[in-house]
């Protein structure tokens, strides 16, 4: 009897499903749908970094890909799902209630931005982050050691505090937050109880400052001496469910995604027509669940390229020891592979830079040709800009001279956290056109990219190879090759083009127990590799020369002064 495990991999725009065998990994059916209220611009302010999103966007998109799936194979199928995982976006917290719900959801909160989820990619919080990392400095453990020294306002505690110095409504009627990785799960498993949330390791780690090194996360007065509004939050962080297993976490390990949140409960069975035997997954990052999906081995850099990325390394407990990386985003035991350490980097713009050039290009289309007659047109040219930059951006010849940028149009994530860092473009002339910019901006992209390579390898880690991951990695032969190039290494791209979603089903395929550990599901269920890049050498050269212009205007930035 063939059994079927799902992976939802909750992303910036949109969620999708993937239905699995368990047996060869299969897909039997996907499914995507775009958040409509984040589609339509709602409770979000671009020019003050603000980035939120309503909690039915999540569950509603959610319950239409499943049963969307779920009406493609049919209730035979349907009734053999054993396994459920998902994965999301981070750190994208939410204020929650004594049940666990979402203030959003409830009267008086539901169009306040200050009560959804505080999205990775919203940076008001700039002025907390940076208040954190002084007051770090202030205590014998250093708290901020394995999230690479610096703390950053795309995470947990940053913009907790925001929310709570802005909005007293919202900080006077929150219980405590809550990932949006760990509320899914303890959705799905009928959770009425805020302190019998399951908290994994991965954005508890990666985002919160929580380290089996120290305990769990640092003590109430790291965070009531930084201020007396987070008095006694973390507590509630915590739980009654956390004080059962040991600080929140299994063995002092950490829940890892090769463990369960709970069964399947009756309502959302019957909602999503699917057994109530079906066993939930701890959720993850979805960059964390992609590399898992897209089969990363240790030392080989996994990049889950999308708006931003993430780029993950596992390397043994053994091997790593006390060895600390300077200037990433964590590294974490568990956060990835169960057993192994889990390091993350990232860009905080990628396909955000070329979705920004598309639309600053698309701005006469979208508003002076929006006559009934031209309407029709103008779509089909906007639809077309970026296929056709790519397109003559691979035909220019790469020389010393060529325009040159820098990626930081949604600040710098790594290495070394800075997100009042800006983007910028050098070298304008009038004979600069629409595809000298658009490859400037590719280049730059994969600057970030080598930037971060250099790092790992700075500090000891080495890099044995790249994998790509997704939607870029698959339809963008210019970037993968103008990035081999860059990096100077071989990029192998992932067969799936739901890398996220797959990893979910193989984690879900462990917590189920059709397999004892996660590497077997990753072995039996992966679909290997259809592409690779390799480097140019004379090209290569090229590149070096460029990056040195980048590299040293980023050194410039740190220290203050950057070169017109």
């Amino acid at each position: 009897m063939e059994r079927y495990t799902f992976g939802i991999d909750f992303g910036t725009d949109s969620v999708r499903a993937v239905l699995v065998n368990t047996r060869n990994g299969q897909e039997m059916a996907i499914a995507v749908k775009e958040y409509p209220r984040w589609k339509a611009g709602m409770f979000c302010n671009p020019q003050a970094d603000q980035y939120r999103q309503h909690p039915l966007d999540y569950l509603e998109s959610m319950e239409a890909v499943i049963c969307q799936c779920v009406d493609a194979v049919g209730p035979e199928v349907a009734a053999q799902v054993v396994g459920l995982s998902v994965d999301t976006t981070a750190s994208t917290p939410v204020a929650v209630d004594r049940t666990g719900t979402p203030l959003s959801l409830l009267p008086g909160f539901a169009e306040n931005p200050n009560a959804m989820f505080v999205l990775w990619k919203d940076h008001t919080a700039n002025t907390e982050a940076g208040e954190i990392n002084r007051h770090a400095e202030n205590f014998e453990i250093n708290y901020l050691q394995y999230v690479g020294g610096i703390y950053s306002s795309e995470w947990f505690w940053s913009k907790v505090l925001h929310i709570y110095r802005r909005d007293e409504g919202v900080r006077k009627a929150a219980y405590t937050w809550v990932e949006h990785c760990d509320w899914i799960p303890f959705v799905l498993t009928g959770g009425r109880d805020a302190d019998q949330i399951k908290r994994g390791v991965c954005a508890a780690g990666h985002k919160a400052l929580w380290a089996q090194e120290f305990g769990g996360f640092p003590p109430n007065e790291f965070f009531s001496s930084l201020d007396p509004l987070l008095d006694g939050l973390v507590e509630t962080v915590r739980g009654r469910a956390a004080e059962a297993v040991g600080d929140g976490f299994t063995d002092g390990a950490g829940l890892d995604a090769s463990q369960p949140a709970g069964g399947l409960s009756a309502e959302w069975a019957r909602r999503l027509g699917l057994p109530a035997t079906v066993k939930i997954g701890i959720g993850v990052i979805d960059c964390h669940m992609g590399a898992v999906g897209g089969q990363i081995e240790p030392y080989y850099l996994s990049k889950v390229i999308g708006t931003s990325t993430c780029d993950i390394l596992v390397a043994p407990v053994e091997e790593m020891r006390d060895h600390l990386v300077r200037g990433i985003c964590g590294q974490v035991r568990g956060s990835v592979i169960p057993g192994m350490i889990g390091l993350e980097a990232g860009q905080s713009a990628f396909g955000d830079i070329y979705a920004w050039f598309k639309n600053l290009l698309a701005w006469p289309l979208r508003n002076i040709l929006n006559d009934p007659e031209s309407a029709g047109l103008a779509a089909k040219a906007e639809e077309q800009i970026l296929s056709r930059l790519n397109q003559e951006a691979a035909q220019i010849e790469v020389t010393e001279e060529l325009e040159w940028a820098v990626d930081w149009w949604n600040g710098r994530r790594t290495p070394d956290a800075d997100l009042l860092q800006t983007g910028s473009i050098h070298g304008l002339r009038l004979g600069s056109d629409a595809p000298r910019l658009f490859r400037a901006l590719a280049e730059a992209t994969a600057f970030g990219s080598k930037s971060i390579i250099e790092r790992f390898i700075s500090e000891g880690i080495p890099i044995k190879g790249v994998i790509a991951l997704g939607g870029i990695s698959r339809k963008s032969d210019f970037i993968m090759q103008l990035m081999a190039d860059v990096i100077g290494m071989p990029i192998r791209v992932h067969r799936s083009e739901q890398t996220c979603a797959i990893g979910g089903a193989m984690f879900a395929a462990t917590v189920a127990g059709v397999y004892e550990r996660v590497e077997d599901a990753m072995k039996a269920m992966g679909q290997g590799f259809d592409k690779e890049y390799l480097p140019d050498p004379t090209r290569q050269a090229i590149y070096q020369k460029r990056y040195e212009k980048y590299r040293q205007y980023s050194l410039n930035s740190k220290k203050g002064s950057v070169p017109d």
